[in-house]
């Protein structure tokens, strides 16, 4: 069995045969009710491969999605104009890092749809709402817009660079005025990050996307529940055994034990984070893989001005408005730290 560790697109997966765990029902769920949606969870929790995978399915490629969920659902399998933006990479405590992935991001498309390219004319978000429109006069179908990690430009400056925080949260805002000025040649749009902390105020006075980081319905978009685990992975849970000297059902218990704490709804499906889950099947070894991967910095910029004892926010009932709606600051880290991945709800 080949484990996709660290590989999020999906055409790759597929192609080259790695394990999928097939997700595509709820995404066909999902792209037919329509909209604007954003969706928060931890980092290495799927995100990008969901984004590959609507990317994927709106250009169309029906072959990759062959023996899948969608493959009897879908029947007409059209090609939409896709606008895919990944944050992922950017290092944007450098001045002047946002404004030029932007630029690049634009002028692409406006080549791609021979348009002038209007850097100097028009506001990123006109210039966006212009290939938007030409996209669909020249195509005859809405566009799609996928934007990974929306809020990276923002976490990485935050309580670092307040000058280039405000810079950035403008810069997105007039980047983000597209779903306004385009509502009618948008067919789907998502966005995907950690945290909803800058949300508010990127997205103040336009079409505010549905949040579905808690929605029952796509709880398990990202990760693996246990159904899935027993499905796709029995052969490796019975080498664990044998090498940890347990039965299976044992070895579940451990595996469950260690990294299945994540609820995204009051379902309280248990989810498992696929990278660690990943990890252990593929070494055969159960260690902290997705902590040892990183510690976001911006959570721990946050948490140095938080001075009360850590212990004392576990343990205790929180409305679930706390975690749906809210600004999230110094003195309310405890939506980040959730959607950061560091507590879970039980």
């Amino acid at each position: 069995m080949k484990y996709p560790i660290g590989i999020q697109s999906f055409d790759r997966i597929i192609e080259d045969g790695y394990v999928y765990v097939d997700k595509t029902d709820m995404i066909y769920d999902l792209t037919h009710e329509g909209g604007i949606y954003f969706l928060s969870r931890p980092r290495r929790f799927g995100k990008s491969l969901l984004v590959s995978t609507l990317k994927n399915y709106y250009l169309g490629r029906k072959d990759l999605f062959k023996g899948l969920a969608i493959d009897g659902m879908e029947k007409e399998w059209n090609v939409y104009p896709v606008f895919h933006v990944d944050f992922n990479g950017g290092n944007f405590t450098n001045a002047g890092e946002l404004e030029q992935k932007l630029n690049f991001c634009l002028s692409e498309w406006e080549h791609l749809y021979d348009m002038p390219v209007r850097q100097n004319e028009l506001g990123y978000g006109d210039r966006f709402v212009e290939i938007l429109r030409t996209a669909h006069a020249k195509t005859g179908r809405r566009a799609v817009v996928l934007i990974d990690e929306y809020d990276k430009p923002i976490l990485d400056v935050l309580d670092m660079s307040r000058e280039l925080e405000d810079r950035h949260r403008n810069v997105l805002k007039a980047f983000y005025s597209v779903f306004k000025g385009a509502d009618a040649h948008l067919q789907f749009v998502l966005l995907t990050g950690v945290t909803k902390f800058s949300q508010v105020s990127v997205f103040s006075g336009f079409n505010q996307p549905k949040d579905i980081s808690m929605d029952a319905r796509y709880e398990t978009l990202c990760g693996i529940t246990q159904d899935e685990l027993e499905r796709y992975f029995a052969e490796p849970v019975e080498l664990m055994a044998k090498d940890y000297k347990c039965s299976t059902d044992e070895m579940k218990q451990r595996l469950r034990r260690q990294y299945d704490g994540y609820h995204f709804s009051d379902r309280m499906t248990g989810v498992y984070n696929p990278f660690s889950l990943l990890n252990a099947m593929d070494s055969r070894r159960m260690y902290d893989y997705w902590f040892r991967s990183g510690t976001p910095t911006y959570l721990i910029r946050l948490l140095a001005h938080f001075n009360e004892n850590m212990n004392e926010l576990t343990g205790n009932y929180y409305a679930m408005e706390e975690f749906l709606a809210y600004k999230a600051d110094v003195e309310r880290p405890l939506p980040m730290i959730y959607q950061s991945g560091y507590l879970a709800i039980k």
